[in-house]
């Protein structure tokens, strides 16, 4: 199932999310494109992930759903912000890219990949894994009842094995 990301476009449809605060990402290319192009959704690049959960919380104050799209090595560039998510009770949708699993070839990429289940864990944020395409759309679905409805910081992490894993020789060819 590669139309995974036009699921999880529809779904935030659905979830009436209107707002998406993004760090660019070739895991999430085509999502930020079809959210780009959507003329209801408002589609905001930032410069670090921290920001998107300031943006999101401003989103939501003004009456606006909001979700933050990144990959798993920006997930330690929030640890400080998501402890307003926490304080102030406002929910936050996180769609996580993830690095650092099975086949990765960029070692940087790895510490944090295997540490956010539990740095997000830690911070009080509810996780969900995806870890097939045909289970992300549900997932999704579920996080954005649940981060809506409850007030909460929840995060859904679509593995790599759905994504696809990256190699030296891909990277050389750009």
């Amino acid at each position: 199932m590669k139309d995974w990301p036009d699921a999880i476009y529809k779904t935030l449809k659905d979830a009436g999310v209107r707002q998406v605060g993004y760090v660019p990402d070739a895991g999430h290319k085509r999502l930020i494109e079809l959210c780009l192009a959507d003329k209801e959704m408002r589609a905001v690049v930032l410069s670090t992930e921290e920001e998107g959960i300031g943006l999101a919380a401003g989103a939501w104050l003004g009456g606006v759903r909001g979700a933050l799209l990144m990959q798993s090595s920006g997930v330690g560039n929030c640890i400080n912000a998501l402890g307003m998510t926490r304080e102030c009770r406002f929910p936050l949708l996180m769609l996580i890219t993830m690095r650092g699993q099975k086949g990765e070839f960029n070692p940087w990429q790895v510490p944090m990949g295997q540490a956010t289940p539990t740095v997000l864990e830690a911070m009080g944020v509810v996780v969900h894994e995806a870890n097939t395409a045909e289970a992300i759309a549900p997932t999704v679905d579920a996080a954005a009842r649940l981060a809506f409805g409850s007030y909460q910081a929840v995060a859904v992490l679509i593995s790599q094995a759905v994504i696809g894993i990256k190699s030296f020789q891909d990277q050389a060819s750009r």
